[in-house]
């Protein structure tokens, strides 16, 4: 590892280095805390979730756009007001927010440049000055006697449940609450001045499917108001004990459609741009709805509770307090979406109560029950993993009591996390192994229960979960009855000989035992790095020759490309793969469930394939991966093969490493390393060392920098000059990655200065020029690297990867498209460069984990360069922080589906 300076490289100068503090683009300058926040901290009173590694959906980021300006809302494109790290970084540890400590107490906190209050400040601004601040109003007005007892009631209830003395199905048989009263008027909090905060992406509202509830009176109870306006706490609310009382706000009459959402926003001070996608997210009864119930505003992407704050207040008038039903409902949703913007699929009951309690919600327990009770929450019982051991999946023995936890979750999430699951399963036990001749020792190799654990060259790893996936074809129905309507017949079985025939003459031992494991087995887990690609590839050419329909899914274009290298070369000829092309068998995840790519569906609706080898498996996120599972029919085999080492899914879930976790399939995990200094570096971050390598090439270069500055100085140096004239690497064909958007040395600051220096222009086509390299987002989670073409009325005209695209001018104004020479590690992953250039300015540590780490230094394959400014820090994120942890579900439902196989067997 050389930290010398590369040929023809000079020390940066006195000069302001392009893309500092003093040359922020626009969007950074909305931020106060961009220079001064680590990149993995929020600024206080900022939600952090989700802003660094590309998990907005088109349009997040800017939810409340241009139009903020005029009404004190402003743009959420300015979400480097905290230099975040994203879902994997910038979120606290329980994926909740945590609010301005203003908030507790309505102690609204101005910003210096906007003059609005911090986010995070809950206090309810008076209508006139004729009504006095009462302080503490921020904290609710006292219930009644008997609403308390009830509180404290449902208090008690749950917090048994989490001890262990209650289980999580007494929330619904015990006996229905009782409607509570209407809430009175809440007492006027410090003025505070309405319009909206920092604006930050989130995720489009709970879609409440089914009811949990068996008795309609069960739910919350709702203020009355007055016919054919709109109802709130204004309307019903009793006057308040002492003080003038509050005058109710006049009812909206609100016209239909679009331009119904327009007049009521405009009557709430909200930007009227956001009509549209209000009326997308609510319905045809938005306008009506949301006269109603103010604080559906939140399932707006975009929109964060201080804004939905304000806009109620406006609505409402001062009667509107925090502890208003219906804002509790909406923010339980809210906190729940923004937790998955962190990846989580569920969240405890305890962080999940004392994120509404930083939220000013006067009794968290209460709107707890009264989420669970309307079903927009499910509550489920999740085991608590044994130390040194798998989970105990509940079995309602009461002999044995086991540990468990309380989680709560938003139907959707649950729902694919299960179906998730449940498919698995199914590929498991539908898949009828072949016929083994007598003798054939490979049948042990891939038997659960006596399955080699080692072997010299990598073997199949066959984990517990093994069995049942064996022992399913002795008791469930055959599955190679012809169900295929489709025009090409379904191929014949390959008997046992022919597969231990294309195994024999597998390239590598660890190919051989990946082809014996997929032989045996409806579904198989492979981990490996980069160069263990070549494995899954000899996999499909194998099954193709056997007359199979395999292929072979990656979660990028670049991943795709490289693969069908891998196809090319290890298809013996055309002719023994049954195809005139062998790369045709590579197709990318969205290209496959859309149907652009790969084989199609057949009259049932199934992907008309026999084996589905899916590559870059830790990217797939949940929702993804459901319909995935879903699209394949009985009896078909399932690959799913990764590294272990890189960042998850942008999306909630972890799906490869709850997988391997559950021991749920067999395993093979590859014995082959990745050659070169590169491959040595990232293979020793990958066990928690970081050690230097030899480097005589200068394959790898740490380039020490002081501050942000500097950091971005250099960075420009090494991709316009240093690489090109070293290595031969054009700058079009180098990576710079960073921690986050934010930040005086992230994405945003980067991209500015690489612009000017390599096509500097005036950024005519909302912000770009012909010649711009960017990342698309098409969907959240997905990043389509492309370079501007130009632009006309239908939009910006983009050339990914030798596909044209055009995206609407409304999607680049949300933040679709982003400049593309600076990317973060999450938007890089899955994705490889001849050479990358990592950035790690020093106050981007509380961002850096392993997995970040070992996903940043694996993208380049001829060059690495270091920009290192965070000097001790990165070696203790590689050797203590492997992992930001996900709270997720599919590892227990995994496990309890493994049990629910074996207890028929141990039966007989």
């Amino acid at each position: 590892m050389s930290t010398d300076r590369l040929a023809g490289e000079t020390p940066p100068g006195q000069e302001a280095a392009p893309g500092t503090a003093e040359a922020r683009t626009p969007d950074e300058a909305a931020g106060p805390g961009d220079a001064a926040a680590p990149e993995g901290a929020a600024a206080p009173g900022e939600e952090a979730t989700g802003r660094e590694e590309g998990t907005e959906a088109a349009g997040a980021e800017a939810g409340v756009a241009a139009a903020g300006a005029e009404t004190g809302v402003p743009s959420a494109a300015a979400e480097s007001a905290a230099p975040a790290s994203g879902a994997e970084t910038g979120a606290p540890a329980s994926g909740v927010e945590t609010a301005d400590p203003g908030a507790a107490n309505g102690s609204p906190a101005s910003s210096p440049e906007t003059g609005t209050p911090s986010a995070g400040a809950e206090s309810a601004a008076p209508v006139s000055g004729a009504e006095a601040a009462a302080p503490g109003a921020a904290k609710g007005t006292p219930s009644s006697g008997s609403a308390k007892a009830t509180a404290d009631a449902l208090a008690a209830a749950v917090r048994a449940v989490e001890s262990g003395e209650r289980s999580a199905a007494s929330f619904f048989n015990d006996a229905p609450r009782p409607a509570r009263p209407a809430a009175p008027a809440a007492q006027p909090a410090k003025a505070a001045p309405q319009g909206g905060q920092q604006g930050g992406p989130t995720g489009p509202g709970p879609e409440v499917t089914r009811q949990r509830t068996a008795q309609e009176t069960g739910g919350p109870a709702r203020p009355d108001g007055p016919e054919g306006g709109a109802t709130g706490p204004a309307a019903a609310a009793a006057p308040a004990a002492t003080g003038p009382a509050p005058v109710p706000r006049p009812a909206v009459r609100a016209l239909p459609g679009v331009e119904g959402v327009r007049q009521v926003l405009a009557a709430g001070g909200a930007p009227e741009t956001l009509a549209e996608q209000t009326a997308e997210v609510l319905g045809e009864r938005a306008a009506e709805a949301l006269s109603e119930d103010p604080w559906l505003l939140l399932q707006v992407p975009g929109v964060r509770p201080e804004q939905a704050d304000g806009f109620a207040r406006a609505l409402l008038g001062p009667a509107c307090g925090p502890g208003d039903e219906r804002r509790a409902q909406a923010l339980v949703g809210w906190l729940l979406e923004q937790a998955a913007l962190a990846g989580h699929s569920a969240l405890e009951a305890a962080a999940l109560r004392a994120a509404l309690a930083q939220r000013s919600v006067p009794d968290p327990d209460d709107a707890l029950q009264a989420a669970i009770a309307d079903g927009a929450v499910l509550v489920f019982q999740d085991a608590i993993d044994e130390p040194g051991g798998r989970a105990r999946p509940a079995t309602g023995d009461e002999e044995e009591e086991q540990p468990v936890r309380i989680l709560l979750g938003l139907d959707r999430f649950a729902m694919a996390e299960e179906s998730v699951a449940d498919g698995l399963a199914r590929l498991l036990n539908t898949f009828e192994a072949v016929a083994e001749p007598t003798g054939d020792t490979t049948q042990a190799e891939a038997d659960g229960a006596t399955a080699d654990e080692t072997t010299a060259d990598g073997d199949a790893q066959v984990t517990d979960g093994d069995t049942p996936g064996e022992s399913a074809p002795t008791t469930a129905p055959a599955t190679d009855t012809p169900t295929d309507h489709d025009t090409a017949p379904r191929p014949a079985r390959p008997s046992a000989a022919a597969w231990e025939a294309v195994a024999a003459a597998a390239p590598s031992p660890s190919a051989a035992e990946l082809i014996r494991a997929a032989a045996h087995s409806g579904l198989v887990a492979h981990t490996g790095a980069e160069a263990a690609r070549a494995e899954p590839a000899a996999l499909i050419a194998a099954a193709r020759s056997l007359g199979l329909r395999a292929f072979g899914a990656t979660h990028t274009e670049n991943g795709r490309r490289r693969l069908a290298a891998h196809l090319t070369g290890s298809a013996p000829d055309a002719t023994a793969t049954g195809s005139p092309d062998p790369a045709t068998a590579a197709v990318t995840v969205s290209g496959l469930l859309s149907g652009r790519e790969g084989p199609g569906r057949d009259a049932d609706g199934a992907l008309a394939l026999d084996l589905l080898v899916v590559l870059d498996a830790p990217q797939l996120d949940l929702e993804t991966a459901a319909l995935l599972v879903e699209s394949l029919t009985d009896g078909t085999r399932l690959v799913l093969s990764g590294d272990p080492g890189v960042l998850w899914s942008a999306g909630p879930g972890r799906l490869f490493a709850d997988l391997l976790a559950a021991r749920f399939c067999p395993q093979v995990a590859s014995r082959t390393p990745d050659f070169g200094p590169i491959g040595e570096l990232v293979s020793g971050i990958g066990i928690g060392e970081l050690s230097q390598v030899e480097a005589p090439g200068k394959e790898v270069v740490i380039v020490p920098v002081r501050d942000a500055g500097e950091a971005v100085h250099r960075t420009v140096q090494l991709v316009a000059d240093s690489v090109p004239r070293a290595f031969g690497v054009p700058a079009d064909h180098t990576q710079v990655i960073t921690v986050g958007h934010g930040g005086a040395a992230g994405t945003r600051a980067l991209n500015a200065a690489l612009k000017e220096r390599l096509n500097p222009g005036p950024g005519r086509f909302g912000g770009f020029d012909p010649g711009d390299r960017v990342a698309y987002a098409p969907a959240p989670g997905r990043t389509v690297p492309g370079t501007v073409t130009g632009a006309d009325a239908a939009g910006l005209h983009l050339d990914c990867d030798g596909s044209a695209v055009v995206v609407a001018r409304e999607q680049v104004g949300t933040g679709a498209v982003r400049h593309g020479w600076a990317l973060t590690a999450h938007q890089a992953a899955g994705a490889r460069w001849p050479a990358a250039v990592v950035v790690l300015p020093g106050d981007a540590t509380g961002g850096l984990t392993r997995s970040w780490v070992y996903t940043a230094f694996s993208r380049g394959e001829r060059h690495l360069s270091v920009v290192q400014g965070a000097d001790q820090a990165l070696a203790r994120a590689v050797a203590e922080v492997p992992v930001k942890e996900r709270t997720t579900r599919l590892r227990s439902l995994l496990q309890q589906s493994a049990q629910s196989g074996e207890e028929p067997t141990a039966a007989d």
